[in-house]
């Protein structure tokens, strides 16, 4: 057995247990021996964190050869063209190469917890709510490839993770699960 610990991570707080530059760690929220997080979200990223003491579950759900789609609510400045969509479900040029395909549509506002600090807004341009599903992991991938098509990202949230759902946890709340994992035959390598 597997524990699998799902968090929502705050705005401002940092994908590690550890304070650093004057940003809380997860050991602010999180008493629970034993367990790491399984990828990271940026500390101005907010969302499903997921953290499991199984070292392989963790390779699994972070490491981007398994391909998890990762599943990000993000709220844009300025309102997306059709081709605007399109050149994100294609894959954007970064400066670390050509992003893969994602799933991307505009959706309604999602009902979330207000941030804090507020989201700054501009009178005289309108934002967007877009849901974009990944199955790699780049650095900042959803905020640059957001910018590099013209639209900048106001707000991120992670919503999913695999078969992992952010749910009605508030920032700070977390659910604990407890999953069976298959047994691994030490003789033979998996490829």
């Amino acid at each position: 057995m597997a524990t699998v610990v799902a968090f929502n991570k705050p705005y401002g707080v940092l994908s590690q247990f550890r304070d650093a530059d004057g940003h809380p760690g997860l050991a602010h929220y999180l008493d629970i021996a034993g367990i790491y997080p399984a990828g990271r979200l940026d500390r101005d990223s907010e969302g499903l964190l997921l953290l499991t003491d199984d070292g392989q579950l963790q390779a699994r759900i972070s490491h981007p050869r398994y391909k998890l789609p990762k599943t990000y609510w993000v709220q844009v400045e300025g309102a997306p063209s059709a081709v605007q969509l399109r050149q994100l479900s294609q894959g954007v040029l970064l400066n670390d190469g050509l992003s893969q395909p994602a799933k991307v549509a505009a959706i309604a506002m999602p009902r979330l917890w207000p941030r804090t600090p507020p989201v700054r807004f501009r009178e005289n341009q309108p934002t967007c709510w877009l849901e974009i599903t990944l199955r790699e992991g780049r650095n900042r991938q959803v905020r640059r490839m957001t910018a590099a098509v013209g639209l900048p990202t106001l707000r991120l949230v992670r919503s999913a993770i695999g078969r992992w759902r952010l749910g009605d946890l508030q920032p700070g709340e977390f659910r604990v699960d407890s999953i069976h994992l298959p047994k691994q035959n030490p003789g033979k390598s998996r490829k």
